[in-house]
């Protein structure tokens, strides 16, 4: 993962003013310690005054730059830990760059501006022994632990911090996921919308304009005829509006409580299709009746080749066939004789849309649907779906 960088430009939150100015008094009081320490000991202090001048101006010009470790965090906290290597009031500005340098920068070279700050505290207990004969090890051991403590603090920050950027990542993908999960499931939803629609309505509407036609190209027909065919419209009309009304219902319903209807509703379906003066056989072999989740499938696809029959067959004979049982799978087969108009998939006005819903809705089901001409000229549709045991 890449070094999170530490702000190079722009103005401070109130939370940097808050940080950095408590990072400063902490140095400052660090190096006022040492020197109150060193100077109040027993032992009286074998070093010249200068040597204390500098040591006093080197920490409070260290305890200065610390308001640049954001800027430059290696390149202050190499040279702090150069200047501790003799002077004591920087110790404290040393540590603030050890930490700033454990957040923002990687462990590799945090670990190696740590050994160099180890080294300079091997140089320290050298080169300014304390005056009270306090053994060197002792303070070589107090200086590297308060190093160590730093570091590892700093440490500490940068895994959490890139722990919480990686758990923000992730809820940010997830969020997207979920997004793109839930524009699939509309999209879904909306085909699904639109293959019942066109089911439904497509049924009903050819059987308005199969009796509507009638009426035009007979206009001296008997009243009597008139009048049944007039019938036939407005009740198919009125029966259009319910489907309508029930898939509307289909949108409003509870999931798992949309109105739907199943196998049992099929002899009422080829009643329709021969009052509208379409010759229709059905014949089913089945050992035991349709589970409800197939035989809404088999609706729609009985529904739909019917539509098909009436719209490029009509006044052929079609033949619907139901074959099958559990275990073995469903046989439906529809067949038309023969005609001169075009069969569905040639007729170039149409849509084509009637076959593409059967194909998906047959899909869906996790069948196979084949289709085409017979050889007596007839049209043919034959699905197979599966049955579980």
């Amino acid at each position: 993962m890449s070094d999170p960088a530490p702000p190079t430009s722009g103005r401070r939150r109130r939370r940097d003013w808050a940080v950095d100015i408590s990072l400063f008094v902490l140095a400052a009081l660090f190096g006022l310690l040492g020197v109150t320490a060193r100077h109040n000991g027993s032992a009286p202090i074998d070093e010249p005054s200068w040597v204390l001048v500098l040591d006093q101006v080197v920490g409070a010009l260290g305890c200065v730059a610390l308001w640049l470790r954001r800027r430059w965090p290696t390149q202050l906290a190499v040279a702090l830990v150069l200047a501790s290597a003799f002077a004591e009031t920087v110790g404290g500005a040393m540590l603030v760059a050890l930490f700033t340098v454990a957040i923002h920068r990687t462990p590799a070279r945090t670990a190696l501006v740590f050994g160099l700050s180890v080294a300079s505290a091997v140089c320290f207990v050298l080169v300014r022994p304390d005056p009270d004969a306090t053994p060197a090890f002792l303070v070589l051991v107090l200086g590297v632990t308060a190093q160590s403590a730093a570091v590892g603090w700093g440490l500490f920050i940068r895994h959490r911090r890139q722990l919480m950027s990686t758990l923000q990542d992730r809820a940010a993908r997830a969020e997207a996921e979920a997004d793109l999960r839930a524009e699939q499931a509309q999209r879904a939803a909306r085909d699904d919308i639109a293959r019942e629609i066109h089911d439904v309505l497509g049924h009903r509407l050819s059987l308005l304009s199969l009796h509507a036609g009638a009426l035009e190209y007979r206009p001296g027909a008997p009243a009597e005829e008139i009048a049944r065919a007039a019938t036939v419209i407005r009740e198919n009309a009125h029966q259009a509006l319910q489907d309508l009304r029930e898939v509307v219902g289909v949108l409003r319903a509870p999931f798992g409580q949309e109105p739907q209807p199943t196998s049992a509703d099929l002899p009422q379906l080829v009643a329709e299709s021969r009052q509208a003066g379409l010759s229709v056989t059905l014949r089913e072999d089945l050992s035991q009746p349709l589970p409800e989740p197939l035989g809404r499938t088999v609706y729609r696809i009985v529904q739909e080749s019917l539509t098909n029959a009436r719209r490029h067959a009509p006044g052929s004979a079609v033949t619907v066939a139901l074959t099958g049982g559990p275990g073995r799978g469903l046989d439906v087969e529809v067949g038309n004789g023969p005609t001169d108009s075009p069969a569905p998939g040639e007729d170039q006005r149409g849509s084509g849309r009637g076959l593409v819903g059967l194909r998906e809705r047959v899909g869906l089901a996790q069948g196979r649907l084949d289709y085409g001409r017979r050889a007596d000229g007839g049209w043919r549709v034959a699905v197979w779906l599966p049955w579980p045991a």
